[in-house]
């Protein structure tokens, strides 16, 4: 599998040129058959999305076309704003599919790096226009400007290296394994005081990230660590926290346990990643507070099918926190719901069908406008920049989609985007990308 993922890498090199974006300006014009334009999640009727260069400037009710504008025809189709997933690991191939300690002691960042650039593709094809990576080191970095300078295809990317947490936490990749292995980039994100999480926190902006990632608890996905455990203190996750915050960068908690995220929510985080054990009050708490849950149900789902087909492929030490736990997420998230917390959508994927969350969060008590929307308008808003993705209104980027039907009826459709347009550059059209000719 990583051989057929580099080959794919190389032979995405090699039409970057292909890919790169057209150096003259262009006034397009959107025909949208129904509209849901992520400001709502309300389906409107016809409407004409004037677009020049990268940003939208006017939506107008029925088929308009100003003079001099190319259509884009999409009058039998649902357009929608490009998606926005929250929780990403882009060099991080399927759960099950790779041995995961073989992956570990034979890949590097570069390789990790291409696999990462392959996955930001896929993830655009399917209608991720922005994506916040937590945990990806410095080839995300990397990445993030590759794809900014326009020299491969994939989303706006918001990235936090290596997650923070402590000796023998959930990020702590030591855990379990012979003492006489090493390699340094297994403890960029060790903390073990504040001084130490300010330290972490400063050496991250300086390296390039623009989130932080937390691990205030321990987690199912590693080796030796509880996930009921808080493995933070109450001190390091404030420091941490208000140091990001000093820096202009949002923050982001794995937490499983109430304690955990009682903690990192009084803290002041901006999202608990998971949240799977939080109880009335926790939720409460989040509301009160406006914290963002992000779910990532997808997770769950993918790990547990590899936990039950293929256990020899991953870290020793987890297949029995899998079986044991990840099917509570699904009966957790219905109160979430209903507590009326904030939900921003993300999958904790970095292959595969980043869409397959929508399903699952409306199977489980989420309504499918709100899903949208979890996607749209409250994933910018955690992002922090609102005022440029997540919704179709004028000044905002042309990040732009379209299925083919109704997803208020059928939130399956969003896992069949047949068009996808990313800063008025098209990638995809007709359920097929697109290859654009350098000028």
């Amino acid at each position: 599998m990583l051989g057929k993922m580099r080959f794919a890498c190389s032979a995405a090199i090699a039409v970057t040129a292909l890919l790169a974006m057209p150096a003259s300006a262009r006034d397009l014009v959107i025909h949208a058959g129904r509209l849901i334009d992520g400001v709502t999640a309300l389906e409107k009727g016809p409407a004409s999305i004037s677009i020049r260069d990268d940003r939208i400037v006017k939506i107008e009710s029925g088929f308009v076309t100003p003079p001099g504008f190319e259509v884009i025809d999409l009058s039998g189709s649902t357009v929608l704003p490009g998606l926005i997933d929250c929780h990403v690991h882009l060099g991080m191939a399927l759960p099950g599919v790779t041995n995961a300690m073989g992956s570990a002691f034979t890949q590097n960042d570069i390789d990790r790096g291409f696999s990462a650039a392959v996955n930001a593709r896929a993830m655009l094809l399917q209608g991720f226009t922005s994506v916040r990576d937590v945990g990806g080191g410095d080839a995300t970095v990397s990445l993030r400007k590759a794809i900014d300078a326009g020299l491969m295809p994939g989303p706006r990317l918001w990235v936090a290296l290596e997650p923070l947490g402590p000796t023998a936490g959930h990020g702590d990749y030591r855990t379990g394994l012979d003492r006489a292995f090493s390699n340094p980039v297994w403890t960029n994100g060790i903390v073990d005081s504040p001084d130490e999480a300010r330290l972490r926190v400063r050496e991250h902006y300086r390296r390039g990230a623009t989130a932080i990632k937390l691990m205030p608890s321990g987690g199912i996905g590693s080796a030796g660590d509880d996930p009921t455990h808080q493995t933070m203190t109450d001190a390091e996750i404030a420091e941490a926290v208000r140091t990001a915050h000093s820096l202009g960068m949002k923050v982001a908690a794995h937490a499983y346990p109430p304690a955990a995220i009682k903690s990192a929510v009084a803290a002041g985080v901006d999202s608990i990643e998971h949240g799977s054990f939080a109880d009335a009050e926790t939720y409460r708490l989040m509301k009160d507070r406006g914290t963002y849950l992000v779910p990532t149900l997808s997770v769950f789902d993918v790990y547990y099918k590899a936990a039950v087909e293929h256990p020899e492929k991953l870290r020793p030490g987890t297949v029995e926190k899998e079986l044991a736990n990840d099917l509570l997420p699904k009966k957790q998230f219905p109160y979430a719901v209903k507590a009326g917390v904030r939900i921003a959508y993300g999958t904790d994927l970095g292959q595969g069908d980043h869409a397959m969350e929508f399903p699952l969060m409306v199977d489980n008590g989420l309504g499918a406008g709100e899903a949208i929307l979890s996607a749209t308008k409250n994933a910018a808003d955690l992002l922090g920049d609102s005022d440029n993705v997540g919704s179709i209104q004028a000044g905002r980027f042309a990040d732009i989609i379209a299925v083919e039907s109704s997803p208020i009826a059928d939130i399956r459709v969003m896992q069949k985007v047949h068009f996808v347009m990313k800063g008025g550059i098209v990638y995809k059209r007709d359920g097929r990308p697109v290859v654009l000719d350098q000028d």
